[in-house]
């Protein structure tokens, strides 16, 4: 299984007992979605190793406790600890049609209602307080706010997202 065929689920961030159970922090708003996994894959040396799921149940409602199998020991829990947890894309709940996942508009073009085409989205810029659609446009990278209020419409069929941006945004980026 390849990283590029699967979508980043969380984080072991600790230790929970010493019979082997860990926590891990779910990158998700609806981590009750992943309470019931009978495998997931983690990220050990930057190869992906699945992991059966013995039981795991929320703790706290944004950690998941999880008890691997073979994993019976702190030592054998040490070992993952601050690993990356993985699952397949086609494990991703279908979502409304206004709603996307980041890694499905990769390609999709983005027009804006004044400006007209803007470009294509090459990726998500997830690090900033708000995430921002990474768009090219002729070898220009254009950065605009992933906010409900900018996006107009999000058309999956016809990979388009349409956006009503701040006038002058966009120009902003294309003066010399």
């Amino acid at each position: 299984m390849n990283k590029k065929d699967c979508f980043f689920l969380g984080k072991i961030v600790k230790k929970y007992s010493f019979k082997g159970e860990l926590l891990a922090k779910l990158d998700t708003d609806e981590p009750e979605l992943y309470e019931d996994l009978d495998s997931v894959f983690v990220d050990l040396r930057g190869n992906l190793v699945p992991f059966f799921i013995e039981s795991s149940q929320l703790h706290k409602s944004e950690l998941l406790r999880i008890k691997f199998e073979d994993v019976e020991t702190e030592a054998d829990a040490d070992s993952l600890l601050k690993s990356d947890l993985y699952l397949p894309l086609d494990f991703l709940p279908e979502l409304e049609d206004d709603k996307f996942y980041f890694h499905e508009i990769i390609g999709f073009t983005v027009e804006d209602t004044s400006f007209g085409t803007v470009g294509t989205i090459t990726g998500v810029n997830d690090s900033t307080a708000q995430s921002l659609f990474e768009i090219d446009r002729d070898g220009i990278e254009i950065l605009i706010p992933m906010n409900d209020e900018f996006i107009t419409k999000v058309d999956k069929p016809n990979k388009t997202i349409v956006v009503t941006t701040p006038e002058g945004l966009i120009d902003l980026y294309l003066e010399d």
